[in-house]
């Protein structure tokens, strides 16, 4: 069973970035088993690089569209997504340096990143970006 399930409750109504957030919680669910298993360390670095290509491409792709628009929000929203790539970016480190316990941090980061960023932050431009044409 999912640690995690999409639902709508987390849609963003842009399909694109529905997708990707799907991504982020097929990693949270992947780390999820592997824990559950006594397997994370297993899948801990593949998790971790993912994470590192999720934000280069996911962060990348709600960026242009906030600058091509003019998101009225855009610089509080970008100084969120530089606080998860540093975050990222730390646990990366940790894990090379052989950090114990990085699995349960990692998990629990990324569920209250899906609770407050992606149901609260990036519902907030919703509308915005519809109303630009972009569903």
């Amino acid at each position: 069973m999912a640690f995690l399930t999409w639902n709508l409750n987390y849609s963003v109504k842009v399909k694109n970035f529905d997708n990707q957030h799907q991504r982020l919680f097929d990693l949270i669910n992947s780390l999820h088993d592997a824990m559950s298993t006594g397997k994370s360390n297993t899948v801990l670095d593949k998790i971790i690089s993912e994470l590192v290509l999720y934000t280069k491409t996911h962060f990348r792709s709600e960026e242009e569209l906030f600058a091509k628009f003019s998101y009225p929000d855009r610089l509080k929203h970008v100084s969120e997504h530089t606080e998860f790539v540093k975050k990222i970016s730390d646990f990366e480190k940790e894990f090379k340096d052989g950090k114990i316990g990085l699995s349960i941090e990692i998990l629990n980061f990324l569920n209250k990143w899906l609770l407050k960023h992606i149901k609260q932050t990036d519902k907030a431009y919703s509308e915005f970006m519809n109303k630009n044409g972009i569903n």
